[in-house]
């Protein structure tokens, strides 16, 4: 695959400054780094394979190679690849691919929020959601790229079937497990209370391909509640959850 760098050759506005602030958020706390891997080792074990589906600026990365896993990260936003490649570029267990994740490969639109580039999105329905929802306040997504996508099915046809993937897509995450044509065995994908209903179609999609069980970490606190449940379970519990909560991660788990 070419460079697709060329397809947005000039950085908007404050994308440097909001890339510095993720990085600061995301690397410099020494304690989240030390929960996030105790919740990962639960799922990633040393020679692993795993896919990082939207890394951002690749803390989950950071992690799943402190646990000696090999990671194919996907990061489709040129200012987020760029840190990417500064800060793991050079690592031979990652690879790293400008690339949105869907249903089939090709290409699509993403829709950039430069001041908060973590919650750009290639999902309309997501913008429409957001728009004056409680805790969006003040979100703009200021401009379009048009990035290529690949599938799940073409990256494990490409790299071989990961012991575990994360994805977090903002509102894209059912078109992500769309191009899955069999079971992973173990996954998780991000929520948020302003599109519940993603939930339901993951669940759904997943169920379909396997016998899963499913637990959830609210916002970044690296904290599964302990509890593996049915996807119908699941889904009413997260449908319970107050406004509030805002975002969270469901991580699902293949049954033997």
């Amino acid at each position: 695959m070419s460079d697709p760098d060329t397809l947005c050759p000039v950085r908007p506005p404050g994308t440097a400054r909001a890339i510095g602030r993720s990085l600061h958020v995301y690397y410099g706390d020494r304690e989240r780094a030390a929960e996030m891997d105790a919740l990962y080792a639960g799922f990633v074990g040393s020679g692993d394979l795993v896919f990082d589906i939207g890394a951002h600026v690749g803390d989950r990365i950071a992690s799943f190679r402190r646990l000696g896993a090999k990671v194919v990260a996907l990061e489709p936003q040129p200012g987020a690849m760029r840190a990417l490649r500064l800060i793991h570029g050079r690592d031979a267990d990652v690879t790293l691919l400008r690339a949105a994740v869907g249903p089939q490969p090709g290409e699509i639109t993403l829709h950039v929020n430069s001041a908060n580039p973590t919650v750009s999105t290639a999902s309309s329905e997501f913008l429409e959601a957001a728009a004056g929802a409680p805790g969006w306040e003040g979100q703009t997504w200021d401009h379009m790229i048009t990035v290529p996508l690949v599938s799940l099915d073409s990256l494990i046809a490409q790299y071989g079937m990961p012991a575990f993937a994360k994805v977090d897509v903002e509102g894209f995450e059912a078109a992500v497990l769309a191009g899955l044509s069999q079971p992973l065995p173990a996954l998780s994908f991000e929520f948020t209370t302003i599109q519940r209903g993603i939930v339901h179609d993951c669940l759904a999609q997943l169920a379909r391909l396997g016998d899963y069980r499913f637990d959830f970490a609210l916002g970044e606190s690296q904290m599964l509640t302990g509890t593996w449940q049915d996807a119908d379970s699941l889904a009413a519990t997260i449908d319970a959850l107050p406004a509030q909560a805002n975002s969270g991660d469901v991580y699902a788990r293949l049954r033997q």
